[in-house]
């Protein structure tokens, strides 16, 4: 084999690696743009299902929580009203045991019962 063939060979190689490359820059960059189409169209989507909340003053209680806010709250605030929260859903799984248990002509449970 003469010595200039072995050059064709690699410059071959080489052009066919560059061309490699290229296609498969080409093919990383189209699905980099369909995700980023994606990602425009989920956004209008949810922009549409959750629309800005007004700003502060506009509504008519100023004093409703706003989504998110428990981040800026005092940690003493936030253990109030978690311990207030499970309190009330105690009582409301109390209260419907009481009157499923009434419904059914069943005895009621001493803690069930309300003596005040």
């Amino acid at each position: 084999m003469p010595w200039w063939s072995w050059i064709l060979l690699w410059i071959a190689l080489v052009a066919l690696s560059l061309l490699f490359y290229v296609f498969l820059g080409i093919r990383l960059f189209r699905q980099f743009m369909a995700t980023v189409k994606d990602l425009g169209a989920a956004g209008e989507k949810l922009g549409r299902l959750n629309p800005a909340l007004p700003p502060p003053g506009d509504s008519p209680s100023d004093t409703a929580e706003q989504p998110g806010s428990a981040v800026f709250a005092s940690p003493v605030r936030m253990r109030h009203d978690y311990h207030t929260s499970v309190s009330s859903r105690r009582e409301q799984r109390r209260q419907r045991r009481v009157r499923r248990r009434t419904d059914r002509g069943q005895p009621q449970l001493l803690g069930d019962l309300d003596f005040t």
